[in-house]
């Protein structure tokens, strides 16, 4: 058994526009919240009670997710008044959990702009078997140029952490899925800014304490930019699109490219969707032409809307940067 922290906290400011309206962890991919994708990986995983380290419009995660039983887990949400880097937004979740009732139970921290299929129970099972005081869930990528990379010795012991670098000697990086023993926690200081990458790894490694990396190449992304968050809605589709719960389809539309539509979307006669990220609630009018466009809930399409690369919502309509 487990217990995890869930980092949503972020702005989404590579995201825009996808996130004038929503936080990017609410964003849907294949239909659901990225979020929710983490809670299911969470919820195979044993996690039995997880907290939302949250901050941008941290009031829509309550009324989704609620108290957690949808999940068979209890949902708690911690709310940062000020942005306090990935260390701080960690130890001040960890203020809700029960310290005491915690004993030496394994905490999970994941980030919340990244979709694993990695094996988190694997990775629990692999940190407690070496009494590390952290565990990383680490990747092999083809160029660690664009990242900062983590070395590791025979063992699989984590010997350094690497900034970004031209000629980077190893092509191990960062997956964003940690395991902590408690006592971690009590190495940040609360209300402080802390970056956990760049501050508490390197200096528990520094002082010779046990962090490990977990090496599984399972399917990884960073969905922090629109190009990612598309591809990512794309990966989980089988066959040409996806539709939630209660969507009405006129026979004579067309849907290809992987389109993911969420609950309760109509889509008229004649409309053409391509590569396209639908919201809950909308409707397409007759005759539409869409093509790479993210359509935010609750939004209405007049018939005979053509638009490509764009950001559509009952209030905002902008270009998004995605490639040709």
């Amino acid at each position: 058994m487990a217990v995890g922290i869930l980092l949503v906290g972020g702005f989404g400011t590579r995201l825009k526009p996808l996130t004038a309206e929503s936080p990017k962890p609410m964003l849907p991919v294949a239909g659901l919240p990225v979020t929710e994708h983490q809670i299911l990986a969470a919820q195979r995983a044993g996690i039995h009670t997880l907290v939302l380290a949250t901050s941008y419009l941290s009031e829509v995660f309550t009324p989704y997710f609620g108290d957690g039983s949808k999940w068979g887990m209890k949902i708690l949400y911690a709310v940062e008044k000020e942005p306090l880097g990935t260390g701080g937004a960690i130890r001040n979740a960890a203020e809700l959990l029960d310290r005491n009732a915690l004993g030496d139970e394994p905490i999970v921290i994941f980030n919340g702009d990244v979709l694993s299929r990695h094996s988190i129970a694997e990775q629990i099972s692999f940190h407690q078997a070496k009494g590390a005081d952290a565990t990383l869930h680490l990747i092999e990528v083809e160029d660690a140029r664009a990242f900062g990379c983590v070395p590791t010795d025979s063992e699989g012991r984590v010997t350094a952490f690497l900034e970004k670098m031209d000629n980077p000697i190893t092509n191990s990086i960062n997956a964003g899925c940690y395991v902590f023993h408690p006592s971690v926690l009590d190495r940040i200081p609360l209300g402080e800014v802390v970056s956990i990458e760049r501050e508490t790894f390197p200096a528990l490694v520094e002082s010779g304490r046990p962090v490990f990396g977990y090496k599984e190449q399972a399917y990884w992304l960073d969905v922090g930019t629109p190009a990612a968050l598309f591809k990512g809605s794309r990966d989980l589709i089988d066959g040409d699109f996806h539709t939630m719960d209660g969507c009405q389809i006129d026979a004579t539309a067309t849907i290809t490219g992987k389109s993911s539509l969420g609950h309760k979307v109509s889509v008229g006669a004649g409309v053409h969707l391509d590569n396209c990220i639908v919201g809950d609630n909308v409707i397409i009018g007759e005759g539409s032409i869409l093509k790479d466009c993210f359509i935010f809930h609750d939004t209405v399409i007049s018939a005979g809307t053509s638009q490509s690369r764009h950001y559509l919502s009952s209030a905002i309509s902008e270009p998004i940067n995605l490639p040709e």
